[in-house]
């Protein structure tokens, strides 16, 4: 018998809490690491980029790994390979050695995000299901707050390695939990892993989320970025090809016959751009553009990880009053309108104002994100779990980045624009209203799902949307 969805639920949160602070900590790490290893600061942003190229590079192929080997003990595996790259990283004495040390780290987290996921699909009912996502969605919105302040009271009153050592008692605790809580869940009956689906949703997936990171903020020509994104969606293409022909391929691109799961995964990217957008525009525009110090501009981006601590409990009541159609619509359409609103930000503006808006997207985009997450899975068959999990990591991972790249776009852009090399507030509203509109877009996309959609999760009582069959039937008619 499996235990309770609450305790699964928060040990893999806590790990997911590490990996999402660890990949946003360390950018207000970056000059002291820089001046320290004595390199020069936009050198360093290496060790951003090389974990993220880390996950993309990974991710792929986790769900088989759980497949392979059981998701309790790759679970573990991944926390501990998490771990080593962090104590490599803070013992590091050379920006080679940091890079290879936060390329460990991508491995660990690429493992620990899909397969922390999995463990809750197939563990919980789903009837549960919305209460344990709930969960997960805590780390994905309080790590990117939580990190700049915590990574600039670390840096300022410690030493820059604290913000790699403190995964270490984390790590260990989930460790220990996860061998005793987690139940061995191991798949029966696995296939040979699709060597060349790993290596072109590898080389595709790095290479957007390349392009993604590199876009306004890099020294590469827009023609040499042009052409490593026209290598990544090659890539990407070949595998669509390879998947149609492959009787086993790594990711199943049948899933995307289930209208929920689609609609969940398209719209989902929409309204993760924005999500990725966020982390670096409001640092930014308070820092910069208000001169406040890291320390105080945390302060007041906190309030949206507050919001979302505060919309845990009522995600329940609010999907099953309502459906998943209806919430996602409106409260897309909320959510967007809130982003955009931002753009009215300025520095006369009390910060009390702030706190409270910030608040308020927190809460809505909570609601948000959770429903995505639970409506992606409630008509996916239970042998498809792994591989839906994994779809779900990479196009998560390509929209978050595809977020910060269009955060950074827009703000060269209007710089260019303005003819000026420094950010004032003003020059933060484009932004805002580019990405309010691009989380609108998704909300109207997602229009399209038929009512009842997800009843079977959410609880609602509308009429059921009619189910398409199981997805692993695709496969097995496939193989015949």
């Amino acid at each position: 018998m499996y235990p309770s969805y609450r305790t699964l639920a928060l040990i893999v949160a806590a790990a997911l809490f590490m990996e999402n602070l660890d990949g946003t900590i360390i950018a207000t790490a970056l000059p002291q690491i820089a001046h320290d290893l004595g390199v020069a600061p936009l050198k360093v942003n290496l060790a951003i980029t090389s974990y993220l190229l880390s996950l993309s590079i990974f991710i792929p192929v986790s769900g088989w790994m759980a497949d392979r080997f059981g998701a309790r003990r790759v679970f573990s595996s991944a926390i501990l390979i998490f771990m080593a790259g962090s104590l490599a990283c803070a013992a590091a004495d050379s920006l080679t050695t940091l890079v290879l040390a936060r390329i460990l780290q991508g491995l660990g987290g690429a493992m620990m995000v899909p397969v922390g996921r999995l463990v809750i699909l197939r563990a919980v009912p789903k009837g549960e299901l919305i209460k344990a996502l709930t969960y997960l969605t805590i780390p994905a919105l309080l790590g990117p707050v939580l990190g700049p302040p915590l990574g600039g009271f670390l840096v300022t009153y410690h030493d820059w390695r604290w913000i790699f050592l403190i995964n270490i008692p984390v790590g260990i605790v989930g460790i220990i939990l996860s061998q005793i809580f987690i139940p061995p869940i191991k798949a029966e009956n696995v296939a040979k892993l699709d060597g060349i689906g790993f290596a072109l949703t590898g080389c595709g997936l790095a290479a957007l989320v390349f392009v993604f990171e590199a876009l306004g903020r890099s020294p590469f020509s827009n023609a040499t970025l042009l052409l490593i994104a026209a290598f990544g969606l090659g890539c990407l293409l070949l595998y669509a090809r390879h998947a149609h022909r492959s009787i086993a391929p790594l990711i199943n691109l049948g899933l995307l016959k289930v209208p929920t799961y689609r609609l969940a995964i398209l719209g989902g990217s929409l309204f993760r751009i924005g999500i990725g957008a966020l982390p670096v525009l409001l640092p930014l525009m308070l820092q910069l553009g208000f001169g406040l110090s890291a320390f105080a501009s945390g302060l007041i981006t906190f309030a949206s990880a507050a919001g979302a601590l505060v919309m845990k409990g009522a995600t329940q009541f609010v999907l099953r009053r309502h459906g998943f159609r209806r919430v996602l619509i409106v409260n897309g359409l909320l959510s967007g309108a809130v982003m955009a609103g931002y753009a009215l930000f300025d520095p006369t503006m009390p910060h009390a104002v702030i706190f409270v808006a910030l608040l308020l997207g927190g809460m809505i985009r909570s609601l948000q994100f959770t429903a995505l997450n639970a409506l992606s899975y409630a008509d996916i068959g239970e042998t498809a779990m792994s591989s839906a999990s994994t779809f779900s990591a990479m196009m998560q991972q390509l929209s978050l980045s595809l977020g910060a790249g269009t955060a950074a776009l827009t703000l060269h852009l209007t710089l260019v624009a303005s003819g000026s090399d420094t950010l004032t507030a003003a020059d933060f509203q484009p932004a805002y209203l580019v990405i309010g509109g691009i989380v609108i877009v998704s909300a109207l996309l997602l229009a399209r799902l038929p009512q009842g959609a997800g009843a079977n999760v959410s609880g609602n009582r509308q009429p059921a949307a009619a189910v398409v069959p199981a997805v692993e039937a695709v496969r097995e008619t496939r193989s015949r």
